[in-house]
């Protein structure tokens, strides 16, 4: 399975990324970008599972990302992580196709769970870990 973290902050990829390697995704590739436009072409060329990002992004928002993606047809799962929570930007991206928009802060228990959600029907190699 290979995620895709897509948020102008450094700190912020570094703690998404710890956060999924402590749980089912320890095995998962998880690729960076730090804008849009880095993203566009990561998910271009490795085609991720999953693309986990920021709504407010220099060159490139995450959500004209998304809505680029579904104007050409390209069939990715994406999840919001966003200091900029509000219902109307919660509606414009489920009606893009997002699979869920949560808020910085997060509870990583929620992040876990909505990327859980958002790849349960993706048939990857991750098997959970049994023990805990």
């Amino acid at each position: 399975m290979k995620i895709l973290v897509v948020d102008d902050s450094d700190a912020m990829r570094a703690l998404i990324r710890r956060v999924l390697r402590g749980r089912r995704y320890e095995h998962a590739v998880i690729l960076e970008a730090r804008n849009g436009r880095e993203a566009l072409e990561l998910i271009l060329k490795a085609q991720p599972d999953l693309v986990l990002a920021n709504w407010n992004m220099p060159e490139l928002s995450g959500i004209d990302l998304l809505e680029m993606h579904k104007r050409d047809g390209i069939a990715v799962k994406f999840g919001f992580i966003t200091s900029d929570e509000s219902e109307q930007n919660r509606a414009r991206a489920l009606a893009a196709g997002a699979c869920f928009l949560m808020g910085k802060p997060f509870a990583r228990g929620d992040l876990r769970h909505a990327v859980n959600e958002a790849v349960g029907t993706i048939s990857d190699s991750v098997e959970p870990r049994l023990s805990h």
